[in-house]
C-alpha cells in the first residue's frame, strides 16, 4: 500500500493512490486557503471511515440496515511535546435500537478496524530523505 503526496502550491498538498486524489490545505488562520482538510483531519477521517467499514460489514452480515450510521471522531492536540493528537474519541451513532449482543458486536467490529489496531499497536516508522547527489564546486 502506498500513497504519494505532492506539494501543489502555498500550503496545499495532493495525496493520490489508485487513481484517487484528495487535496489537503491549512485553515485561513494558519496561512492556508482552506481548500481541503488538514493532515490531522485526514487522519481522523481515516479512522472514522475504517471503523465505519467494519461496522457496516458487521451490520450487513446480521441483516441489519446500515442506513443512517454515523461515526464521529474527535481529538485534542496534546499539551506536552512532541506535537501530536491525544484523547481520540470515536462515537458510533446507529439510528435503530440494537439488542445488547449487537451493541457488543458493533463495538468489537469497530475495535477490529485496521487503523484502530495501528493506533493501539504502534507500527515501526521510518523517515528517509532523498535528494539528488550534491555536486561540490
Amino acid at each position: 500500500m502506498q500513497v504519494n503526496v505532492a506539494f501543489q502550491q502555498d500550503l496545499q498538498f495532493q495525496a493520490s493512490t489508485r487513481g484517487h486524489a484528495i487535496l489537503g490545505d491549512q485553515p485561513l488562520d494558519n496561512g492556508g486557503a482552506d481548500q481541503g482538510m488538514t493532515p490531522p483531519e485526514w487522519f481522523l477521517a481515516a479512522l472514522g471511515s475504517c471503523i465505519g467499514f467494519y461496522a457496516v460489514k458487521y451490520l450487513e452480515a446480521r441483516h441489519l440496515d446500515p442506513a443512517g450510521l454515523q461515526i464521529q471522531v474527535s481529538a485534542q492536540k496534546a499539551e506536552d511535546a512532541p506535537a501530536r493528537l491525544d484523547d481520540i474519541t470515536v462515537v458510533i451513532e446507529y439510528p435503530h435500537p440494537l439488542a445488547d449482543r449487537h451493541l457488543k458486536g458493533l463495538q468489537k467490529a469497530a475495535d477490529a478496524c485496521l487503523i484502530h489496531n495501528t493506533l493501539t499497536h504502534p507500527p515501526r516508522l521510518t523517515t528517509q530523505v532523498r535528494t539528488p547527489a550534491f555536486a561540490m564546486s
